[in-house]
């Protein structure tokens, strides 16, 4: 079973003015999937705090898996990809990309994402949208191949599974 962090990067839900609707659904899909929620937390739009938050969650909590929600867009306070990238030994593109590809079959505006992947350490990291829809449809996406992905990292993949 993974351990999974969830970050929700939101001045107006830090501040208790707005549910936090996509952690929860991060929440509830990971759940099912056998994941094991660690942390949830919800940080303002602030790239020192975000920072701070997924190196305690991967350094401390050792956590397996970071999502995070929100601050990927255009706006100025969007910086949940700055503060993920500086926490990242390593990226792992491809993982956005591919949330990227399928949601603009969805939507044209999925081109306006900032959302990055990466890994820290033995933690994969991925920024996932605000939106609770666009979490949803990502998730239920990408998480099969993920989670494959995790074995690797953790070394517990078969070299069946691997081909």
């Amino acid at each position: 079973m993974f351990k999974v962090g969830i970050i929700t990067a939101s001045d107006k839900g830090a501040l208790g003015e707005r549910e936090d609707k996509s952690g929860s659904l991060i929440a509830e899909i990971v759940e099912v999937k056998d994941y094991k929620v660690e942390r949830k937390t919800i940080v303002p739009d602030e790239e020192k705090l975000i920072l701070e938050e997924i190196i305690f969650m991967s350094d401390e909590l050792k956590v397996d898996l970071i999502l995070t929600t929100g601050g990927t867009g255009f706006s100025p306070r969007d910086v949940t990809p700055e503060a993920t990238i500086k926490a990242c030994n390593r990226m792992a593109n491809g993982i956005s990309e591919a949330i990227r590809q399928y949601s603009l079959q969805i939507t044209p505006r999925a081109m306006l994402s900032r959302g990055v992947s990466g890994i820290r350490n033995q933690t994969l990291i991925i920024n996932l949208p605000g939106s609770p829809k666009a979490v949803k449809e990502s998730l239920d996406y990408i998480l099969d191949s993920v989670h494959h992905g995790l074995e690797i990292l953790k070394g517990e993949a078969s070299e069946c599974a691997r081909k």
